[in-house]
């Protein structure tokens, strides 16, 4: 599955503004609550409860926070970028600037675990989160994504 199948353009933040891990979580939710008819307390609730088990955020200045939600119906997914970084307790340590949501129904396991690698691989190109970290505006960041996705 294609990272843009899943991810509305609308649900890209390009200045994301929270300073703590549980402010960035609301506001990745955020644009989220309409789409998928769940109240923003609950989609944090999850993705809290699965920081809990380890953070998710991987080194090099990004984090994928993820969760699984009985009543989601379909996949939804979420970006932004914190220009100023945030302490989201990486693996190295470091701030955190790129911001990838995923949210999966949770009988869905396997494609949860598919759009998590996809998603991961993505990130790992330097250029690419470059590419992000320098785009002006939602139309930009989607615009990367796409290209990119396409490409993998």
């Amino acid at each position: 599955m294609r990272i843009l199948e899943a991810l509305n353009k609308n649900a890209i933040i390009d200045d994301l503004q929270a300073k703590d891990k549980k402010g960035i979580l609301e506001e990745l939710v955020s644009p989220l609550v309409e789409t998928t008819g769940i109240d923003q307390e609950t989609l944090v609730k999850v993705l809290i409860e699965r920081e809990r088990l380890g953070s998710t955020g991987i080194g090099g200045g990004v984090g994928i926070p993820h969760g699984k939600l009985d009543d989601l119906k379909s996949i939804a997914l979420g970006f932004g970028v914190s220009r100023s970084g945030v302490d989201f307790e990486s693996m190295d340590g470091k701030p955190t600037h790129i911001f990838f949501l995923l949210l999966t129904p949770e009988n869905s396991t396997g494609l949860h675990l598919k759009l998590l690698a996809r998603v991961s691989r993505l990130l790992k190109k330097d250029p690419f989160k470059e590419r992000l970290l320098q785009a002006q505006d939602r139309d930009e960041i989607y615009h990367a994504i796409r290209e990119e996705d396409e490409d993998f």
